[in-house]
């Protein structure tokens, strides 16, 4: 075995090795002369490092959540825990939460979105809740090349191995393609939960003399500085990072989850405190729980459970290894956890206690191998105010003409909307996730939201993710309303009533001025979309330098929402049902192609300044688009999204094989605009009237749905017979083509 030899505190303060793990000299300073009074060692260098990294502090951007609404009536569990908490009734909650897993899956894909799946499911049943779906948001580049497919089809293969193998279905999502995300894939997994209200746990260690436990896997070498790796660029230069991309293990994951909720629910007179060991590892969640507590901790490190010999206090606490939590219990309960976890076949092992004088010790071969203040690593990192620069492409934009498509076929022009990738059928994806295990699941992928019922009861659960990021790039804060509001949209059109989002906050690098305005503008966005819609910021994540030589993504704020259908008579799906119902369109629809699939597919690129966007109209009509679902009055609802109103009675049409006859008052290129805050419902001819009497001037009647298969649609300018079932094909078949034509 090879011996290292550790630097020693002179060294790594004369060598700058602290900068190498992303400490600034300043951040350096502070803990040397503010905080420790003393130059740091080597094993407390590394524990700063990765506290005081952005993926874990969130020190560029504390002062862009502190906009976020957060409260609520029904806000049980606002941000700080593992994951976020809403009331639905019946002492009953939904948990949930999403987490980036970006940079992990640049460099491996298959570990690192599967590992991205394993660590939000230990969030929510660290909370006490029983995980019940996944849904993932994914970006990549164009399907154009062999790197891009590769990483497709990796990252969806753990998604789909992980969830698959745990027992939790995968129920939704959503997929885009663009050229700014093809060295920087995003892979955003988001996952909810049920809990009893009596069964909230929180992440803590109080109780002076309680015990800490490690429970679950051994701790190996991978994954270190992981939550580091998470804070920086990517550069072709530099060899990537495997060492810090953690390895995991489904089934034992399955074991964990089981052996956690049976101490949370059988146990909870010993059990005082639970967390998952995430980013940055032991020393994250245990110096949250102790810090949240107002408590200090001695851990021995001997006692930790190691795969690995050798390793070093600093290889033990920054490890990321999977499927492990820490618990705080009640002194003299240990051999009843020990008892428990043995049943499952795991580890649970007494590691340390908990104090009370604020101070974080640890333990190696008989050394203190650190002492400091506990609020230091979790509470203290510096914030940093950073400065903002619009860029200049804002005000450029502005000075363009709105951007007219130069349309010679219509029908020609949809078949090619239809089969470019982030609007093309995901079907050959989402079939591979197994959607229905637990068999709780009303609504699969494929439909505006998923829709999940909740046992004993009548109610259900409507759970969504989206974002248009290239709306964001041309206008942040409107695009950043546009994506809570489509969202929104997407869980009205499935019977149920917004009650929350979680978010994961894609940018690229904050030290540069124009990157941080874009987070910042959008942040005011998101807010007032919040606010407006009654939908609080529960949870969510942070993912900051998703940039690849130099160049950053687009602004990507996924937006993951949860919504509760109060009734399943409620639940309402995209397809049309039945030839005759009445085709209605609500809301208007302008010339609005800037920032729109049709510009990107024309033009190759997007630009100009986005169309308007009223989020008190907004609420307004989806208030009442859920009104009429609730009163039994709509068939199908489908938001219209990218590609727009064309695209949108396309995707009605295709679910049961039916056809349509629509007459539009506006010109054949206005079937591609993007207008928001527009649905298409169908509704059963006896319904229309009542239907026009709750929208009044917001809803068009444009004709019915037909068996024939075919959609005559008459605008001001040309009448169109399309043959649905070859358009369907095309959409249908897109993205297999393209992953399996050579690039």
């Amino acid at each position: 075995m090879k011996i290292l030899h550790e630097p020693t505190a002179e060294q790594i303060r004369d060598q700058k090795i602290y900068a190498q793990w992303g400490l600034t000299d300043e951040e350096y300073r502070m803990i040397s002369e503010d905080i420790l009074k003393r130059l740091p060692n080597y094993t407390e260098t590394g524990l700063f490092s990765v506290m005081w990294s952005e993926h874990c502090s969130y020190k560029n951007s504390k002062p862009v959540l502190r906009k976020f609404p957060t409260e609520g009536p029904q806000v049980l569990q606002g941000p700080g825990e593992g994951a976020g908490i809403v009331d639905i009734g019946d002492g009953q909650a939904v948990v949930f939460k999403a987490e980036s897993h970006n940079h992990p899956s640049a460099v491996e894909p298959y570990e690192g979105a599967a590992t991205g799946v394993g660590g939000i499911i230990r969030d929510i049943f660290s909370m006490g809740a029983r995980p019940i779906a996944m849904l993932d948001s994914l970006r990549f580049g164009e399907l154009d090349n062999e790197r891009t497919k590769y990483l497709l089809e990796e990252v969806v293969a753990g998604i789909g191995g992980y969830g698959n193998c745990i027992g939790i279905p995968t129920v939704g999502g959503e997929i885009a393609f663009d050229p700014v995300y093809r060295g920087n894939p995003l892979v955003n997994a988001m996952c909810v939960g049920l809990i009893d209200h009596e069964d909230i746990q929180k992440g803590q260690a109080k109780g002076i003399g309680n015990t800490i436990m490690y429970v679950g896997a051994k701790t190996g070498r991978d994954g270190i500085h992981g939550a580091t790796f998470a804070s920086e660029e990517f550069s072709d230069e530099e060899e990537a990072e495997r060492s810090a991309v953690q390895v995991g293990d489904p089934f034992m994951e399955k074991l964990l989850m089981e052996a956690c909720l049976e101490l949370i629910q059988d146990h909870s007179d010993i059990l005082v405190g639970i967390q998952d060991m995430g980013a940055a590892g032991l020393v994250s969640s245990s110096s949250e729980m102790a810090s949240k507590a107002g408590s200090g901790l001695i851990l021995n490190l001997d006692d930790v459970p190691q795969r690995e010999s050798g390793m070093t206090p600093y290889e033990m606490m920054l490890s990321e290894s999977q499927e492990r939590m820490l618990i705080c219990v009640t002194k003299g309960a240990e051999d009843r956890v020990k008892d428990l976890f043995s049943r499952y076949e795991l580890d649970a092992v007494t590691i340390g206690e908990v104090t009370g004088d604020g101070q974080y010790r640890l333990y190696h071969e008989g050394r203190l191998v650190a002492d400091l203040p506990v609020d230091a690593l979790a509470e203290e990192a510096p914030v940093y105010h950073k400065p903002y620069t619009e860029p200049e492409r804002i005000q450029a934009f502005k000075k363009l003409d709105a951007f007219i498509p130069d349309i010679a076929d219509t029908e020609e022009t949809l078949k090619q909307l239809m089969q470019q990738p982030t609007v093309a059928s995901k079907k050959s994806i989402f079939e591979t996730y197994d959607s229905m295990v637990r068999t709780n699941t009303v609504v699969g992928p494929g439909s505006d939201a998923a829709v999940l019922r909740i046992r004993g009861t009548r109610k259900a659960l409507a759970m969504t993710t989206d974002c248009n990021a290239r709306y964001l790039y041309l206008d942040p804060e409107k695009g950043g309303q546009m994506a809570v509001a489509e969202a929104a949209r997407n869980i009205v059109a499935s019977g149920g009533e917004p009650l929350a989002i979680t978010d994961c906050l894609n940018y690229g690098n904050p030290d540069k001025p124009e990157v941080f305005w874009e987070l910042w503008t959008s942040a005011d966005g998101i807010a007032k979309a919040c606010t407006t819609l009654n939908t609080p910021v529960i949870s969510g994540n942070v993912s900051l330098y998703n940039e690849t030589n130099g160049e950053a993504i687009y602004p990507t704020p996924m937006i993951g929402m949860v919504g509760l259908v109060t009734d399943l008579d409620h639940v309402t799906t995209s397809e049309f049902k039945q030839a005759g119902d009445k085709i209605f369109v609500i809301g208007e629809t302008e010339a609005d192609f800037n920032g729109s699939e049709l510009q990107k597919m024309q033009l190759g690129r997007i630009e100009g300044e986005l169309f308007d966007f009223d989020i008190d109209k907004e609420k307004m009509i989806q208030d009442k688009v859920l009104q009429a679902i609730r009163e039994g009055l709509v068939q199908s609802a489908h938001d219209c999204s990218e590609g727009g109103l064309a695209v949108a009675l396309m995707e009605s049409a295709f679910g049961n094989e039916l056809g349509l006859s629509a007459t539009l008052d506006m010109p054949s290129e206005w079937l591609f605009s993007e207008s928001p805050s527009r649905f298409v419902l169908s509704v059963s001819p006896e319904h229309a009237e009542a239907v026009k009497e709750v929208f009044g001037q917001d809803a068009v009647e444009i004709g019915k749905v037909k068996d024939t298969r075919i959609a005559e649609i008459r605008t001001q300018t040309e009448e169109l017979t399309i043959d649905v079932k070859e358009v369907k094909d095309l959409w249908e078949g897109a993205i297999p083509w393209l992953l399996k034509s050579k690039a």
